[in-house]
């Protein structure tokens, strides 16, 4: 029989820390961006979807920066779903991560399993780790889930057996969401039932992509001839499969540089991508067709690629790449969800057993084909879209017991506009200390200041929200979080106003004054932005009660953007006062120990500046694609970067 139970994995654990208090009201800027020249030339359908709605902003989520690089044994609550063939590891507290998929007849690990749990800056909200297979929803690029906790509860599966599900309120696109996983009586594979419902009066754009982390010594196979490349000189462009350039791209070590590979699968073909070492075993992940998309994530074999690869967890590991299905072609583009509709598919993954000379042979015909038939004997395709119809059935069933859970965000969602969503139970009990001026909010109609100096709490930006804020009360509190809704909205000047406003009665003036420093920024405005940066840590350094994590956050977040507003306008002396009030902890973070260099070369001390590099210092929150190590070291010296710092995800001199 099928079991689920709970448990803990111990491991090696550097957590994504607290969040950062500041507001990410800066306009996203990433690698995955197709200018306007080059979507004049790519399919009409697939152009549309990469102009549809890219995200430009975090808001309401805050960036998670708060990690570092020391890890420690921590045990880590897990969810384990098994039958007689099968055992599926689950992470509640990370986005529901499945880190292990284990084949009990074969005595193999299915997926690339990484010992570590070790955060990094991929997520779009930055806190992510590497392994295992991940749910991606919300824009291009990792969720802000990835290291968050969702629902989880125990639910009655199509045919009797227990079901697991995971479910959360995906804060960026205002969408709610539930996986299903479970393992049928005797099958070989992790059955995974999708659902994204738009409960709103308007449509909304959708992206949704799961990713599979696997052992890269593999051969990738998926049924296509031709794929998008997209690599991170940024550009997309049709190439062959599986040859290119004289090399056969579908063995991960193959290419130097990280690139997406994203297989145009014909339609009518069987939706489904595997990864197979060289005894022809390995992973194949098949799904309903309205999963369309197929990729392959390659690190390259270049010392960049094989930093990151170290850097996300330790050296001697061996290296991953990705196999991912998403609902487009590629993870440029965001799909519409009409409004009141939803969209749902069925995913599997399990092993396959193939013939090793067809699959790893030269003749891609063949290698598809056996594959596909092994995969068609395992599970056909016919039962398998049966299964899809029975789980659909029982999408709506309630849970019996809940197992993990998330946050309070959907359960206000839930109240504010008194939604109906039949099997994702968002109880008003989960609201939390987040959760509670929003919701005093709601029911009295003004938003309560709060009792004790801290850092203002998350906002929300919504337009049903931002009505009530602009209906409240006046209070300082309240326009500093109207402010925010009216920047997100785009009425940048009328934010202004408002922060302005809250400036004159606020007890508090660094949250503002932070806030109004970056609207001078976004203008053009070096000096005067400046000046405020200079006059909120001033105000933080004069309120901060305590050198306890959350006001160690608050001033390294802001004495960070401060430094670097005060530097851009060639203000050494000011940005050398801001480095000497941060606290002792904070400089010694390897970011800070960056921005230590970067200060003194401004102040001329290059030889002082060499000096932090030869000391050694760890980037933790360095940025997926970032090269600002290897700009800075490129100004102090004209030696080769070290290693250590080595890593560019494209080569030297590529525009981008």
């Amino acid at each position: 029989m099928t079991t689920i139970r709970r448990d803990v994995l111990t491991l090696p654990v550097a957590g994504p820390g607290p969040a950062n208090p500041l507001p990410p009201l800066r306009p996203l800027t990433g690698t995955h961006h197709v200018d306007e020249r080059e979507r004049a030339s790519l399919p009409r359908d697939m152009a549309r979807q990469i102009a549809y709605e890219p995200l430009r902003s975090l808001l309401p989520e805050r960036v998670r920066d708060g990690y570092g690089r020391s890890r420690t044994p921590r045990e880590v609550e897990t969810i384990v779903l098994e039958n007689e063939r099968l055992r599926a590891t689950v992470l509640p507290g990370f986005g529901g991560r499945v880190v292990s998929l284990f084949h009990k007849p074969s005595d193999r690990e299915l997926l690339y399993r990484n010992p570590v749990l070790q955060c990094a800056d991929f997520a779009l909200n930055g806190a992510w780790f590497s392994g295992g297979i991940e749910w991606n929803i919300g824009a291009t690029g990792h969720s802000t889930l990835a290291c968050a906790p969702v629902h989880a509860a125990r639910v009655a599966a199509p045919d009797g057996t227990p079901m697991l599900r995971l479910w959360e309120w995906e804060r960026l696109r205002d969408l709610p969401f539930q996986v299903d996983l479970w393992l049928p009586e005797g099958s070989d594979f992790l059955h995974v039932g999708v659902r994204v419902r738009n409960p709103h009066e308007r449509a909304a754009p959708l992206y949704w992509w799961s990713n599979t982390a696997v052992p890269e010594a593999r051969r990738v196979l998926a049924p296509a001839e031709e794929a998008w490349h997209f690599g991170y000189e940024r550009r997309l462009r049709r190439v062959p499969v599986p040859l290119h350039e004289g090399v056969d791209r579908t063995y991960p070590p193959r290419g130097e540089y990280p690139a997406d590979y994203f297989y145009e699968v014909p339609d009518g073909r069987r939706r489904w991508i595997a990864a197979v070492d060289e005894a022809g075993r390995g992973l194949v992940q098949t799904s309903t067709d309205v999963l369309r998309g197929r990729k392959l994530f390659v690190w390259g074999s270049g010392t960049g690629g094989r930093r990151w690869q170290e850097w996300l967890t330790e050296p001697g590991t061996e290296g991953y790449c990705e196999i991912q299905a998403g609902l487009a072609r590629t993870q440029l583009e965001h799909v519409r969800l009409d409004a009141e509709s939803e969209v749902s598919w069925l995913e599997a993954y399990g092993p396959i057993d193939a013939d090793a000379g067809p699959v790893h042979g030269d003749d891609w015909d063949a290698a598809r084909s056996e594959v596909e038939a092994g995969l068609e004997q395992r599970l056909p395709r016919g039962e398998f879209e049966t299964a899809y119809e029975h789980w659909l059935a029982s999408a709506d069933t309630e849970p019996t017991e809940v197992l993990a859970t998330g946050s309070g965000w959907g359960a206000l969602e839930v109240l504010r506009a008194d939604l109906k969503l039949p099997g994702t139970p968002f109880d008003e009990s989960t609201l939390g200390d987040a959760q509670r001026p929003w919701a005093e909010l709601l029911r009295s109609g003004s938003f309560p200041e709060p009792r004790r100096v801290g850092p203002p709490g998350e906002t929300l930006v919504g337009p049903h929200w931002r009505d009530m804020l602009e209906t409240a009360p006046a209070e300082p509190l309240t326009e500093y979080h109207l402010g925010i809704a009216q920047w997100h909205a785009g009425d940048r000047a009328q934010a202004v106003r408002s922060w302005e406003r809250g400036l004159e009665l606020a007890p508090s003036l660094w949250p503002l004054l932070r806030c109004l420093a970056v609207a001078d920024q976004e203008a053009g405005n070096r000096e005067r932005a400046a000046d405020r940066y200079a006059d909120a840590f001033d105000d933080l350094c004069q309120e901060r009660r305590d050198d306890g994590e959350t006001w160690t956050a608050a001033t390294a977040a802001l004495g960070r953007e401060a430094i670097g507003a005060l530097l851009a306008a060639g203000r050494t002396a000011g940005a050398r006062s801001v480095w000497e009030r941060l606290l002792p902890v904070t400089r010694e973070r390897g970011r800070f120990r960056l921005i230590e260099a970067r200060l003194l070369l401004a102040e001329g001390d290059k030889e002082a500046a060499r000096a932090v590099f030869d000391a050694g210092f760890e980037v933790a929150d360095l940025r997926e694609g970032a090269e600002a190590i290897g700009d800075l070291w490129s100004r102090i010296c004209a030696e080769p970067l070290p290693e250590r710092y080595d890593f560019r995800m494209r080569p030297p001199g590529t525009d981008g």
